[in-house]
């Protein structure tokens, strides 16, 4: 209790139960308190403070209380009194006082060209009585835009290199905070003189070094050289050291998918990627915190993902790999539970685990329990190994291979035996059914309801398992390696004097040599490299490090670390463009064939960058008008798919096929499933081409189909990059239908003497092309009456069309037709509205037509009887650039 001196005294309740209570005595000397009785029935009283409490002057008191009941003589002679009690009130602590620095000025001196880490402390107190407000919790430069920093400690620091020649001295203003956040009631002044020296260090370097993608290996710093004043050096230590923790999973590493990376470094099939990207078939990670550049999954302890049956094989054999990526911290909370990776479970009923990876107290815990049909004896069955990376918050590659009952883990490409192996009995068979899940462990027993437990903490990425097959360490390392790093050039003009050492992911460079000029040219030749060829755009620090060593001395010169950084630019993004016939109609016949038919007979797959650059011969004002060039590019896809756009397909009487011999040799597998086709690897876009080129659709049914429609989209870098949706619409032409494409059949066959129209638009209509005997006199007469009104409505028609020949009629998209690979026009003549179209010259070439015959020839059914009652049909190869049909097709 502290209260201000104008506020009231503060009141303590005090209750007895039984009897009336008459008065309550305080023994103590002097103390500033007083009791007072509320309810005699009750023995209710109230214990406050007389007059203002100050903590600064005590801060804590104890007494005695008792109280006494009313009495039966007079003035209370007879008055009974209770027990006593003991009293204790700790006194809080108001924020009265300010913090104040000792001194009220001070001074320091440093020379210029080095980095201190503490030029001098400065320190403030405070006469408040609580390790809260009296504490110091931060002290703060009032000043701005001055080289120095403080710590909350008052160690002030420069933080850039102090030049004589540009200030002799600096004075700054530095206040201090008490832990309630009290300011000063006075700042401090703080003079810091500079002294001129020689300035030991490198010097002709650059903070900033840009690197752009494709760039190769680029030297850090071409000029750099070591300034020592003149010391007797004996020896140059130097450590180069390229940080790149915080891009990606510790470094810009290839972002493909899992199955497409371990095919890549030459893994052995059969790999099941646990966490793979969301998708119709791969669901179960949908609900997953996701970086969908890299494939991260965040754990933030709420969330687990359970794999659904049949992805993972029910039992593992005693050989088999689990792989992984991950980002771990400390535990969060006072005990530490058990964090899950990857845990195998009952389902129901009991909460045995099978085998499962886990984190425990910065721990990697490997659980694997054998059921008793595979062997009744005590055998091992958790691996732990204790490693700092596991709660360093840093990304790691860890590979588990197990050869029971041998257990070894990979991280980082090195090896680590278990330091602790714990043995158990077997488990008992049931037929309880296993859950498998990541990120969390499913507690199927033990609980009215079964839910997740044990929740992971941490980032994870390209999480797989490998039945039957343990990785090779060669296999292990390129699927761990980084895409960039540090390089030396021309390692062979180095020089015998220098000794250098690279660590196993070229991040951190060491170099070592008796003389400065060898020394100078050695990290001169020092490059950064980075092998994507779509790298992650931004910052990565550099940091170089030295020691420099004298004759008969330790360290005698201190050389000043240099801090410095590569600009990684954004690469042109690609734009990838698929191409092709997009609308094609063929027999029912052709799809009900053993060889079904082809769907993209001439898909084309194209990636352009756009680049603006400056022309070289605009003016000054000009240059903001950038050159737009656009340039072909090649890169490699990592999938594509081919979706069925609507209904999918019924396996009873279509599908998708594909000769798994159109894969060998490529970098490349496929799955099929009712939904459409999936092709996925790393390989050439030339590649994909070709095999997309040899899929097929077969349809043994198809009575009940008239037309499908597929959908094409490929990949680049697992979707960062991502292609247009390249649509095609197949359509099948049934029995009733037979007699019209006999008929183009036999007409692709006569000679070239054709002419091309265009069609007005209106349905497709047939009418019998024979009639009953008895009316033919009739229809003879008919028909020679049409004849008459046709030729002189073809004349009308045809003068009409030569008019506004040059106007050309798009027709929508949906009613394009093509009948074979090449573009085929299918007209009616002489009723329909016609145009000359433009040819394109290989097409005269083939045909050889002069102008006068196109104009004037046609082509006309060899059936005698059905000539005046069939029009004629005429069919020309058309030109792909003009092959937008601009009407339906109508015949009688």
């Amino acid at each position: 209790l502290d209260p201000p001196p104008f506020s009231p005294s503060y009141d303590c309740f005090v209750l007895f139960l039984t009897g009336e209570i008459c008065a309550f005595k305080i023994h103590g000397q002097e103390m500033p308190f007083e009791a007072i009785v509320l309810n005699k029935t009750s023995g209710e009283g109230r214990l406050r403070a007389r007059s203002p409490i100050d903590c600064e002057l005590q801060k804590e008191y104890t007494f005695i209380i008792q109280a006494y009941d009313c009495g039966s003589g007079p003035g209370g002679t007879n008055w009974k009194k209770s027990h006593k009690a003991v009293v204790h009130i700790q006194v809080k602590d108001v924020n009265e006082f300010s913090p104040a620095f000792k001194e009220s000025m001070y001074k320091a001196s440093v020379t210029e060209g080095k980095i201190y880490d503490s030029i001098l402390q400065v320190e403030a107190t405070d006469e408040d009585c609580s390790p809260q407000f009296s504490q110091i919790c931060n002290y703060e430069i009032v000043t701005t835009d001055v080289p120095f920093a403080i710590d909350r400690n008052g160690n002030i620091r420069n933080t850039e290199k102090l030049s004589y020649d540009k200030q002799h001295q600096y004075e700054i203003m530095v206040t201090a905070f008490d832990c309630g956040q009290k300011r000063a009631t006075e700042d401090v002044l703080v003079r810091v003189n500079v002294k001129p020296v020689c300035k030991p260090g490198w010097q002709d370097w650059n903070k900033r070094i840009e690197y752009r993608p494709g760039s190769g290996s680029i030297p850090l710093f071409p000029s750099i050289h070591l300034e020592t004043c003149d010391g007797p050096v004996s020896s140059i230590h130097t450590t180069i050291e390229l940080q790149t923790n915080y891009i990606g999973k510790g470094c810009d590493r290839e972002t493909y998918s899992e199955k497409s990376l371990q095919k890549l470094c030459g893994a052995s099939s059969g790999a099941i990627d646990l966490l793979p990207s969301p998708s119709t078939t791969t669901n179960w990670t949908a609900g997953l915190l996701m970086d969908s550049n890299d494939m991260i999954f965040k754990f933030d302890g709420k969330q687990g993902a359970k794999i659904p049956d049949g992805i993972v094989p029910k039992n593992l054999t005693d050989q088999f790999t689990i792989t992984l990526w991950m980002k771990h911290g400390p535990s969060p909370g006072l005990r530490a539970e058990k964090e899950t990776i990857l845990c195998n479970s009952d389902k129901t009923e009991m909460n045995r685990h099978h085998y499962a990876l886990y984190v425990h107290n910065c721990r990697l815990v490997f659980l694997l329990r054998k059921d008793f049909d595979q062997a009744d004896t005590f055998r091992p069955a958790e691996f732990h190994w204790k490693l700092d990376q596991i709660c360093d918050k840093e990304w790691h590659y860890y590979v588990v291979n197990v050869e029971f009952p041998v257990v070894t883990l990979y991280m980082d490409g090195t090896t680590y035996e278990p330091y602790l192996v714990t043995n158990d009995w077997p488990i008992h068979p049931s037929h309880i059914a296993m859950q498998l899940t990541v990120g969390a462990c499913w507690q199927g027993g033990e609980v009215t309801k079964p839910r997740f437990a044990q929740y992971f903490h941490g980032s994870l990425a390209s999480l797989t398992i490998r039945p039957g097959k343990i990785e090779s360490q060669k296999v292990i390392s390129c699927l761990q390696a980084c895409k960039e790093g540090l390089d030396i050039n021309s390692l062979e003009s180095l020089g015998q004097g220098i000794k250098y050492h690279f660590n196993p992911s070229q991040s951190a460079l060491v170099m070592e040599g008796d003389d400065i000029e060898n020394i100078n040219q050695a990290l001169q030749k020092v490059s950064y490299i980075n092998s994507r060829q779509f790298p992650t755009a931004g910052v990565r620090r550099l940091k170089v490090s030295s020691k420099v060593q004298c004759f008969g001395e330790d360290v005698c010169i201190s050389i000043p670390d240099i801090d410095a950084y590569v600009m990684v630019f954004q690469a042109n993004e690609p734009k990838i463009t698929i191409t092709g016939m997009d609308h094609f109609a063929r027999p029912a016949a052709q799809f009900e064939s053993e060889r079904g038919v082809i769907l993209f007979p001439d898909i084309r797959i194209v990636s352009t960058v756009t680049k603006m650059e400056h022309p070289l011969d605009l003016r000054e004002h000009d240059r903001v008008n950038k050159q737009v060039v656009v340039e072909e590019m090649l890169h490699n896809l990592d999938f594509c798919d081919v979706l069925v756009i609507g209904a999918e397909l019924d396996p009873e009487q279509e599908c998708l096929e594909l000769d798994h011999g159109e894969l060998q040799g490529k970098h490349l597998d496929a799955t099929n499933s009712t939904a459409g086709y999936s092709i996925y690897g790393v390989d050439s876009m030339f590649s994909y081409e070709q095999v997309l080129r040899q899929l097929r659709y077969r349809n043994w049914g198809t009575s009940a189909t008239s037309d499908r429609k597929f959908r094409v989209k490929c990949s680049e870098l697992n979707g960062r990059y991502t292609s247009n949706e390249f649509n095609l619409e197949v359509n099948i032409l049934h029995s009733s239908n037979s007699n019209f494409m006999d008929h183009v059949n036999h007409m692709i066959f006569q000679p070239k003497f054709l002419q091309s129209v265009q069609h007005p638009e209106g349905s497709v209509s047939a009418v019998p092309s024979s009639v009953v005997p008895s009316v033919a006199t009739m229809v003879i007469i008919v028909c020679v009456s049409v004849l008459v009104l046709v030729v002189t409505l073809g004349v009308l028609r045809l003068r009409s069309a030569r008019q506004h020949g040059s106007l050309g009629h798009e027709g929508p998209k949906d009613n394009e037709m093509d009948w074979d690979d090449s573009a085929l026009t299918i007209t009616v003549n002489p009723m329909e509205k016609y145009e000359k179209p433009h040819q394109t010259e290989e097409e005269s070439e083939e045909e050889d037509i002069d102008d006068e015959e196109e104009d004037t020839t046609s082509a006309e059914s060899d059936d005698s009887e059905e000539e005046e009652e069939e029009e004629e049909v005429i069919v020309q190869k058309g030109n792909k650039q003009n092959a937008t049909r601009q009407e339906q097709l109508e015949w009688d």
